[in-house]
């Protein structure tokens, strides 16, 4: 029988976090996507604490009329921010079983550009 779509998201998405956890040194980037919003935040999977998140839903970026992979971007940047400010330079990609491209790819690079390391 056919998996769903989302069945099959949370495969990829489990075959993924066999590889990439977060630690201290190296926190864990993990990526939600709705429909809608989309919601990232750096993870120390060790410990289990968020050190910063940053959403679609923030605020600053919810003000912005542009189109759903430019406000990617801009969450990428501001997670970014918030985590230099706590003292995170780089980071594990983990886009939860999406595929790179579109949204999960302009967060990425939103990220990169404000100074995140992968």
């Amino acid at each position: 029988m056919a998996l769903t779509k989302n069945e099959r998201r949370l495969r990829i998405k489990n075959r993924i976090r066999k590889v990439v956890s977060g630690t201290e040194a190296r926190p864990r980037l993990a990526v939600y996507r709705s429909n809608k919003e989309i919601y990232a935040q750096i993870v120390d999977d060790v410990t289990g604490n968020t050190i910063s998140a940053a959403s679609s839903r923030d605020k600053d970026i919810n003000s912005a009329k542009v189109t759903k992979s430019e406000v990617a971007k801009l969450v990428g940047k501001a997670l970014a921010e918030k985590a230099l400010k706590a003292g995170v330079e780089t980071i594990a990609f983990d886009r939860g079983g999406y595929l790179y491209h579109g949204r999960v790819k302009s967060l990425a690079e939103g990220a990169r550009e404000a100074g995140l390391k992968f």
